[in-house]
């Protein structure tokens, strides 16, 4: 059993992470941090079992700070789940106390922000150091998973491919109410947060049918003001072996809502959404909602179990999402490299 910790005690720790860690065989939550005591102790009293609390505020008594939680032998990994601008300091100061780190996407705010983190990490003595994974659910969602083995049997080379994401974030969306997403201090707002999710599903079933983007051509805008500094992208995007495709995501279409990735080549077509796979004319299958979360943790327990990194959740691989995502936001038109 891996003893492990969760740092961040906000929606998505406390709905997806806390129960895919209490689900894992090989995981066993020993401590929470939070930079507030308050939402540390609420977290702490969803677990199943008793574990001890950390915190920053307010200031916390002698063995109770993070650096505390750090020094903890018996705790061998963290999840840092934490806002965008706050994970690399905390991503560097467990991996520096010897700790696996599992780290929510994006692997950082900006193209540039993760290349120094990545350059960093790989510095700290490559096979030897403590592995660094980036969480990322949508590769571990059953539904996209067979979409993309789906590709793979189907073969052929890929022709073209459509991303297509509408939605709208309520006034009241959970999530909006978060301090952080609300006046986002990141480029993209949800488009970072969120739309990162939809290029990582797009990555994995091109790279079924061997195909990486390697360039963009978008336009970004702003359709509801309280979501800025925009919402919405419109793109076409190239592949190595020069197949195009395009990409339309926005949060800020009230009246039009879905996500649909298809996938064109020489042999047929493979169309992918959270809770159906069509394989055009050949199969269809229907699924229940699935996260891909427990999956992911899972992994991630199995990797540091095994010494061995998933090839899932690598820093070079989040950073593939996020080159392109970035590339979305600031093209303006003009024809973006992404690689």
């Amino acid at each position: 059993m891996v003893g492990i910790a969760l740092l961040g005690a906000g929606i998505f720790a406390r709905e997806e992470h806390l129960p895919a860690i209490q689900a894992a065989p090989n995981l066993n939550l020993l401590a929470i941090y939070s930079r507030s005591q308050t939402s540390a102790d609420a977290l702490a009293s969803s677990a199943k079992s008793p574990v001890d609390v950390y915190f920053d505020s307010p200031s916390p008594p002698s063995g109770k700070s993070l650096d505390d939680l750090l020094a903890r032998r018996d705790i061998e990994a963290v999840i840092v789940v934490l806002p965008i601008n706050n994970q690399p300091e905390i991503i560097k100061k467990a991996l520096a106390a010897g700790k696996h780190v599992l780290s929510e996407k994006p692997v950082a705010r900006d193209v540039a922000t993760a290349q120094e983190l990545i350059g960093w990490y790989r510095s700290l003595g490559g096979s030897h150091a403590p592995i660094w994974a980036v969480a990322e659910n949508f590769r571990y969602a059953k539904s996209l998973t067979d979409a993309a083995e789906a590709v793979r049997e189907l073969g052929g080379k890929v022709v073209t491919f459509h991303l297509k994401r509408y939605g709208f974030v309520r006034e009241d969306d959970k999530y909006f109410n978060t301090e952080w997403r609300k006046t986002p201090n990141y480029q993209g707002g949800f488009l970072l947060d969120g739309g990162v999710h939809f290029v990582a599903g797009l990555r994995l079933l091109l790279a079924a049918g061997g195909e990486e983007v390697t360039q963009v051509s978008s336009l970004a805008s702003l359709l509801v003001d309280r979501l800025g500094p925009v919402d919405t992208v419109h793109a076409v995007a190239t592949t190595a072996s020069g197949a195009t495709g395009t990409v339309t995501v926005t949060f800020g279409t009230q009246h039009k809502s879905g996500l649909e990735i298809e996938v064109v080549t020489t042999n047929g077509v493979v169309n992918w959404n959270p809770r159906h796979v069509t394989v055009v004319g050949k199969s269809e299958r229907d699924y229940e909602y699935d996260s891909g979360v427990k999956a992911e943790v899972a992994a991630f327990g199995r990797s540091v179990e095994a010494g061995t990194p998933d090839p899932l959740q690598t820093p070079e691989e989040a950073l593939g999402d996020l080159r392109v995502l970035e590339g979305l936001l600031v093209s303006g038109g003009q024809l973006k490299s992404v690689v």
